[in-house]
């Protein structure tokens, strides 16, 4: 299948320079193309020689630990939510006061466990915006 003939042919890239580097310049150049948003270390070189902007993308190993907390508790969270739509429809369905009563308890409990949950999420998402707001 061919390439697409480029609308604008002043960006079309026409003229090769070619050039050697020794190994470890060229590791340091793979290093940061994966780090950026270059697709390719030849794109990478050709943003420096132009002197464009890179943006280069940092992970915080920091922020491991405050995203598995918070993973957790949205499953923690959204399975409380399905045991509470599950004794609402019990709720509904059954016929008796004394049953209806036996729900609603089984609900608070569940209301209460997501208020815990909740806090502790709320006291996670404060000490995350801290840290990245700081200046």
């Amino acid at each position: 299948m061919a390439r697409r003939k480029a609308t604008d042919q002043e960006q079309v890239l026409s003229f090769p320079v070619r050039t050697r580097v020794r190994e470890e310049v060229f590791k340091r150049l793979e290093k940061m193309s994966r780090e950026s948003n270059c697709r390719s270390v030849g794109e990478l070189v050709r943003k420096i020689l132009s002197q464009e902007n890179i943006t280069v993308f940092h992970k915080d190993a920091s922020m491991n630990g405050p995203m598995e907390q918070l993973i957790l508790l949205h499953r923690e969270i959204k399975a409380i939510g399905v045991n509470i739509n599950q004794v609402t429809r019990q709720f509904h369905q059954s016929p008796e006061e004394l049953q209806k009563l036996f729900y609603a308890s089984k609900i608070s409990r569940q209301y209460e466990l997501a208020d815990v949950k909740m806090n502790l999420l709320l006291s996670l998402i404060s000490q995350l915006s801290k840290k990245w707001l700081q200046k």
